[in-house]
């Protein structure tokens, strides 16, 4: 059993590219096999006087015996190289019976040598250093085995007996133990690996030869005692027998090596590029016996970064230029990466010099470059989508400019805020407003209110502190919530420390700056609210500073204290709510307006939205917004929502009665959710108007995910049940979207206006529609972009893969009476573009 290196020009006798280690050890074992052959070649020999064959006639059968077995040899890829296994074992037991015991050493090294030194003239080129090492390897091994042998039996021209063929058979096991060890031995200290595995890969892979080995020698030896005619019928047999350990070596070599490349193919499952890329190099280096793995990646800037493993272990990783296209050696195999027309890498596998790599092996680095390439492409794909994902999570709950929360996210934080305190725990919220702000913008420009901006968020933001609360809340309104008023006796004291608070903000903020070249002051109103913690929500507390900040524009002074014997929107919301009473017993004061969202690429309608309106007597024509709020914190919020769906459906049935298939949607308040009747209420509003479930939509906004109350829950899984569309109104403002869709399921989301109208022009408000369209379709969800105004927005839309939309570009609200002829049109003209409305993936 030898190793060797094989396949390339090297100088004639290999010492320049020979390692140090490997000629030490070289003369070591040169050295030995001469000894032994010099000493064996002088004991005294116990031939028979009467021998017919003389003795060089027995030393030269010995020494081709021992040649032909080099000869036959067979082969496989091990750590750092090829290993060659021989007949060593049934020549050794042969010429332990042709030759005296001593004759071995020397027969071997001249027989080894000669073998090899053929192989290497008409195949595989060698260097003369490696011939002479492996040549010495054989002649030292079997020189221990003699020794085993003799030291048990005397085997020369003696019948094998059960005793004299275990002597034989214990040679055998030394002379294998022997050689492999020294190929071991040799391969660790030629490429620096452990010699542990080449040396069990060795005996393992030469186990089943080393067996028949022994049988054949032993078999050989019985006829040469009964009658060496015999041995002209063993050739056809131990040709089979070569060919039985050949495709046996074969196969067992491909099963470990296909579950080695199963193995490594899926390391390369990782979700980042530096696990993917160590993950191949480790895999290659395994997979491939290989001494080298670089694994280069293609950034998506431009830039490469290297990974290289070596066989010893190592792995190391540097940014390096784009790699050229230059010619490997024969004994490198070089892998381009790509994906499609997409290039992603460069994998570069170096075999050792003693196994160069064949054609089965160069299928397998491009079956596992491909595995590679698709992993890192996956990598790179799954990395830009995290920065979209939090770059989108980032921008919706911060405000672009000053970098400070948003309206959305100061309200949502601050209730969480308020409601991690105690309930009688003291609270402030300061609400500022910088003076002639407009002033600043018209005559310096926008770039200059800007600048002023996002230098008052940097000086509110010195002057927070720990546990305070910053955001902006659009224009040039700031809010701060202070969590960390002082608990005294005195219950006058939390609004003297707030008054105080806000007077050294304003103090701090008016100081001089330079601003587009001016020098100036900010000069800002304060309202001040102070409030126990479970009163009031963060709505209520803004809405109160509200007041106060005018109060303190009102007044001539900068800071001004809430006074709640100046808060008319109390009184006026009783009134509110008492009027809305007597207008739900009527027929013509809440009206509904109808608002139908169409397909971007056919033009048919794909639902309609029904928004309520109030033809008051007294106040006019009044929005949801100047009354939702004040009907969602009263007791008549469940009559409303029933009055509303009630209307709506009326108007599907007539739409169906028409022939028009068109979903309605209505919105829902997220307070409704805790009513766990509502679901038998609005299943009997679908039997009473005879309106399939699934016509009906019903929209829900982000801010039902931040209950944990049970109720809700299950009053959603029974509208789901029930055949009840949802969608999820002004997706994408709420600072959990991503967290809501994983605990509520739901048919639609609604792109938010805000993001909708900035799209064109700010590249921030365009990633973050993408992304919740690319969301939508990942989860099999219709999409629909709301507030579209503008040809340009539809057209954006559309290349962004936005498959519905709705706004004034398409239609305004409209009354019911006018909306069936405006959907028969549209439905006729799209008629044979329509699609299913169910949650299957269309829109």
């Amino acid at each position: 059993m030898t190793s060797g290196r094989a396949g390339e020009q090297v100088d004639r006798l290999g010492l320049r590219e020979t390692p140090p280690r490997v000629l030490v050890l070289t003369a070591a074992v040169t050295l030995t096999a001469l000894v032994a052959a010099v000493v064996g070649l002088s004991l005294p020999h116990r031939l028979p006087a009467d021998d017919p064959i003389p003795a060089p006639a027995r030393y030269g059968m010995a020494v081709a015996v021992l040649a032909v077995a080099q000869l036959f040899r067979l082969r496989f890829r091990a750590a750092g190289g090829m290993v060659s296994i021989t007949w060593g074992e049934a020549a050794l037991i042969i010429c332990l019976y042709l030759v005296p015991p001593g004759w071995l050493p020397s027969a071997t090294l001249l027989g080894a040598g000669l073998a090899w030194s053929a192989l290497s003239a008409f195949g595989e080129r060698r260097p003369a250093l490696e011939v002479v090492r492996i040549a010495a390897s054989l002649a030292a091994a079997s020189a221990v085995a003699v020794s085993v042998t003799t030291a048990l039996g005397r085997p020369l021209l003696t019948a094998p007996t059960p005793t004299l063929a275990a002597a034989m058979v214990a040679g055998s096991v030394t002379y294998l133990l022997v050689t492999a060890w020294l190929g071991g031995v040799t391969l660790g200290l030629r490429h620096g690996v452990p010699i542990g595995p080449a040396l069990f890969a060795a005996v393992r892979g030469k186990l089943l030869m080393f067996v028949g080995n022994v049988a054949v020698g032993l078999v050989v030896v019985a006829l040469l005692e009964v009658d060496p005619r015999w041995l002209l019928l063993l050739p056809p047999p131990l040709w089979l027998l070569q060919q039985t350990y050949r495709h046996r070596l074969r196969a067992d070599q491909e099963r470990r090596t296909w579950r080695a490349f199963a193995d490594a193919t899926a390391a390369l499952n990782q979700l980042d590029e530096r696990g993917v890329a160590s993950a191949a190099v480790t895999g290659a280096l395994a997979l491939f016996d290989a001494e080298l793995v670089d694994v280069d990646v293609a950034r998506g800037d431009g830039r490469w970064r290297r990974y290289r493993g070596d066989a010893a272990g190592g792995l190391v990783d540097r940014e390096i230029a784009q790699p050229g296209s230059e010619e490997p050696d024969e004994h490198e195999l070089v892998r381009p990466l790509a994906v499609g027309a997409v290039p992603v890498g460069r994998l570069r596998v170096r075999f050792p010099r003693t196994a160069p790599p064949s054609g089965r092996e160069r299928d397998a680095v491009a079956a596992y470059g491909d595995a590679l390439a698709a992993a890192l492409h996956d990598a790179a794909t799954h990395r830009e989508l995290r920065l979209v994902t939090a770059r989108s999570s980032y921008e919706a709950v911060h405000d672009p400019l000053t970098g400070l929360v948003n309206r959305a996210a100061m309200l949502g934080k601050g209730d969480q805020a308020l409601r991690q305190l105690a309930h009688d725990h003291p609270v402030a919220l300061l609400l500022l407003d910088i003076d002639q702000f407009k002033e600043v913008n018209d005559t310096l420009g926008h770039a200059a209110g800007d600048q002023l901006l996002r230098l008052t968020a940097n000086r509110l933001g010195a002057l927070a502190r720990t546990g305070d609360l910053l955001g902006r809340l659009g224009g040039d309104e700031f809010a701060l919530l202070l969590t960390s008023v002082p608990v005294v006796a005195d219950r006058t004291a939390p609004m003297a420390y707030a008054l105080r608070q806000a007077r050294e903000i304003a103090e701090r903020l008016a100081t001089p700056t330079e601003v587009a070249g001016v020098r100036m002051s900010v000069e800002v109103s304060v309202g001040v609210v102070v409030a126990d913690a479970g009163t009031a929500d963060l709505t209520e507390l803004l809405r109160r500073a509200d007041i106060a900040m005018y109060q303190a524009k009102e007044g001539g002074g900068n800071v001004a204290a809430y006074d709640s014997t100046r808060d008319a929107a109390s009184t006026d919301q009783l009134a509110l709510l008492a009027e809305l009473r007597e207008a739900l017993k009527v027929e013509d004061q809440l009206v509904l307006a109808l608002q139908p969202a169409v397909d971007l690429s056919t033009g048919a309608p794909t639902g309609v939205e029904a928004l309520i309106r109030w033809r008051h007597p007294r106040r006019g024509w009044l929005s949801p917004v100047d009354f939702i709020r004040p009907v969602e914190n009263s007791e008549q919020l469940g009559t409303f929502t029933r009055y509303v769906l009630d209307k709506a459906l009326a108007v599907a049935a007539g739409w169906a009665r028409e022939g028009l298939e068109v979903p309605i949607s209505v919105n829902l308040s997220a307070r409704s959710l805790l009513d766990p009747r509502l679901p038998t209420e609005i299943a009997e509003a679908l039997r009473r108007h005879q309106v399939p479930p699934q016509r009906l939509v019903l929209e829900i906004t982000e801010t039902v995910v931040m209950s944990e109350l049970e109720v809700i829950d299950e009053v959603l899984a029974t509208l789901r049940s029930m055949g009840v569309q949802l969608a999820v109104d002004d997706f994408g403002t709420g600072f959990s979207s991503l967290t809501f869709l994983t605990r509520i399921a739901v048919d639609e989301l609604k792109v938010d206006r805000s993001f909708v109208i900035r799209m064109v022009d700010s590249p921030e408000a365009a990633a973050i529609v993408r992304t919740t369209v690319g969301l939508a379709h990942e989860l099999g969800l219709r999409v629909v972009a709301e507030g579209v105004e503008t040809a340009e927005q539809r057209s954006a839309l559309a290349e962004l893969g936005c498959t519905a939309a709705q706004g004034y570009h398409f239609f305004k609200p409209m009354p019911a009476d006018k909306i069936s002829a405006v959907l028969g049109t549209l439905l006729d003209e799209a008629r044979p573009n329509v699609f299913p409305l169910r949650a299957d993936g269309a829109s």
